[in-house]
């Protein structure tokens, strides 16, 4: 109408940013991410606990010689823990990546670190990726859920031997009760056992599955399962075997550091109880560690009343396996290309 005419005004110009230079901002991000929800998990288990005061008491108040060998043993066996997880892992990876034993000590650290706020551990898939080759990444992961496939094995065959022999012992059970637990767990091992060490069989089972053409490209990559042979699965079992012997001993050795006067058979034969119920328990390490006290509470109630000794040693072997190795793998995990390693680095224009 008779308004007041305007000039044409230009439209405001917002700075084109390259994706070049979009890269290095995401990717700190991206890092300043996985750094504050590992602070935050550490937070709520080391330094938030109601307990805190306690536990860290009952450590200065052990921490005495000759009682401090205990403790060093431990620490000793640490190194070994990592160090047999990264073989494990090397057997199952080593057909397809050459990287060095290094490099995948690294990426299991990194895998520590993400691994420790995500639900039962899933997060080590991710923190593994970023450091094997471009387009390996498939068979990174596939590689890492036959490790832990071998090493969840290993604590349900452990965990049913020692849990038989702790209920048996200490709980006086019904007289049918342990012959029907001991033969439905070995019925099922065996079946898994076979499942594991014939694992190129989930090839064909996939293949059959009424949406496997809605998911072609992920069961290509599943059909390396058939490159792998008795005597890797095996090396990896054993390999799966010897962490857990290790952890386990740093349980016990933990226990004896803090006074629960375990006995070494029942004690072990507790911890393999533990680690057992524990293993039913979807949720992060942060969070796992709330069940496992509880359960710690109970198993070694049968031995001392002490509740702040018996907490003491599972927030102890918590931090010298779990929060320690995170530690690490955030200083390897800060020296990486993220978006890179995990698929979104685009190739410069020529």
């Amino acid at each position: 109408m008779g308004g007041k005419q305007f000039p044409n005004s230009p439209i405001p110009q917002f700075p084109n940013f390259p994706i070049s230079q979009l890269k290095p901002i995401l990717n700190l991000l991206a890092k300043l991410l996985i750094t504050a929800l590992l602070a935050w998990a550490i937070y709520r288990q080391v330094f938030a606990k109601q307990q805190a005061d306690e536990l860290w008491a009952a450590l200065v108040h052990h921490f005495t010689y000759p009682n401090l060998l205990w403790f060093v043993a431990v620490l000793l066996l640490a190194p070994l823990n990592q160090a047999l997880e990264a073989l494990k892992w090397h057997e199952l990876t080593r057909s397809f990546t050459k990287i060095s034993f290094w490099q995948k000590l690294k990426a299991i650290l990194a895998g520590s670190t993400i691994g420790i706020f995500t639900p039962n551990r899933v997060g080590e898939y991710g923190g593994r990726l970023l450091f094997v080759e471009d387009g390996q990444g498939w068979k990174a992961v596939i590689s890492t859920v036959v490790g832990s496939m071998a090493q969840l094995l290993v604590l349900l065959t452990v965990g049913l031997l020692g849990g038989i022999y702790f209920y048996g012992k200490y709980l006086d059970p019904e007289p049918y009760i342990v012959p029907v637990a001991l033969s439905l767990g070995t019925a099922f091992l065996g079946l898994s056992f076979f499942a594991y060490f014939n694992i190129d069989l989930a090839v064909v089972l996939a293949k059959r599955l009424p949406f496997a053409e809605r998911l072609r490209k992920p069961l290509k990559q599943l059909s390396m399962l058939r490159n792998y042979h008795r005597r890797e699965l095996g090396y990896a079992m054993w390999y799966a075997f010897l962490r857990y012997a290790t952890f386990c001993t740093q349980y016990y050795l933990l226990l004896q550091f803090y006074g629960v006067p375990a006995p070494w058979l029942p004690g072990m034969a507790g911890i393999a109880t533990i680690f057992l119920v524990q293993a039913s328990v979807p949720l992060p390490p942060a969070m796992g560690l709330l069940a496992r006290g509880e359960i710690a509470l109970y198993v070694w109630g049968f031995f001392t009343d002490d509740r702040v000794d018996i907490l003491a040693a599972t927030f102890s072997l918590f931090v010298i396996n779990i929060v320690v190795p995170a530690l690490l793998g955030l200083v390897f995990i800060v020296q990486v290309n993220i978006l890179k390693s995990i698929g979104f680095e685009t190739k410069k224009s020529p």
